[in-house]
Order: C-alpha cells, then sequence, then structure tokens
C-alpha cells in the first residue's frame, strides 16, 4: 500500500469516526430521552407541527451533515481547525442537552431559551466552517433552517402548554 492510499484511508476512517461518534451521540440521547415521548404526544401542538416520526429522520440526516461539515474543515488543514472542532464539540453539546430539557426536565421555556443559543452557535459555526471551506458553511443552512422552525415550534408549545 503507497503513502496515498494510506492518507486516503485514513482521512476515510476520520469521517467514519466522525460521523459515527455525531450519529451514536445523538442516537443515545434519542433513546435516553424515549420515556418524555409520552409527555410529548399528551401536549397541545400547532397546526404546523409535523408528525414525530420525521423527527429521527431529519436529525439523522443533520447529524450526517453536521459531521461531514467538520469533517471538510478539517481536511481543509486551516490553522483554526482545531479551535473549530471545539466550537462544533460545544454545539453538539448544547444541541444534545435540548432533549433532557424539553423532554426529560419537561422545561419548556428553558429550552426555547437553548435553542436560541443553539442557533447562535450553528450560525457562528457556519460562518466560520465557511471560511475554511465554503461548501461546509453553506451545508449547514438545513441544519440553522431545522432548529429556527424547532424554535418556532418549542416557542408555540410552551405558549399553548402553560
Amino acid at each position: 500500500m503507497t503513502l496515498t492510499q494510506q492518507g486516503k484511508k485514513a482521512t476515510w476512517r476520520s469521517l467514519v469516526a466522525l460521523e459515527a461518534a455525531t450519529l451514536g451521540a445523538g442516537a443515545l440521547v434519542g433513546y435516553l430521552t424515549r420515556d418524555g415521548m409520552d409527555f410529548f404526544h399528551a401536549l397541545n401542538k400547532p397546526s404546523f407541527a409535523p408528525p414525530g416520526c420525521l423527527f429521527p429522520i431529519v436529525w439523522s440526516i443533520l447529524y450526517a451533515l453536521m459531521a461531514y461539515c467538520m469533517w471538510l474543515v478539517l481536511r481543509a488543514q486551516g490553522r483554526d481547525r482545531f479551535l473549530l472542532l471545539g466550537l462544533y464539540i460545544a454545539q453538539l453539546a448544547v444541541n444534545l442537552m435540548w432533549p433532557v430539557l424539553f423532554f426529560i426536565l419537561k422545561a419548556l421555556g428553558l429550552s426555547f431559551f437553548w435553542l436560541i443559543l443553539l442557533l447562535c452557535l450553528i450560525f457562528i459555526m457556519a460562518v466560520q466552517f465557511g471560511q475554511q471551506k465554503p461548501l461546509a458553511g453553506w451545508l449547514l443552512v438545513p441544519y440553522l433552517l431545522w432548529v429556527t422552525f424547532a424554535g418556532v415550534l418549542n416557542f408555540a408549545v410552551a405558549r399553548m402548554n402553560p
């Protein structure tokens, strides 16, 4: 095996590791908060609330996309790539805490403000990633839009369930 082949294999391994870690973290939080689904189903929801079965599908796609974006930034060999990895981990931690706040702690108001924090982190991440690798910035737009929608939905649910 040549050095080029070894490098490509290592590069693909890093993508698989990032994808597995990100999707695995999302799946773990989903598993840990599954008992909160009864609470969610009992809530009053606005007419624009999507069916519950859509959420795990969308989140799986978004987790895969964000991991791919991080991988693109790491491959770009930019000077700030490890700082951006820290930003990625921070936003992922904030992201993964939201279901705990909403489904387990039933803190509907706090979880809305938590989403605002997450939106700020995603926006900063998209801008910073885009400076390193424009495609990585643009691929975070669906994530930004979905979390914006989730924030609107969270706000509506909090208002409908005082």
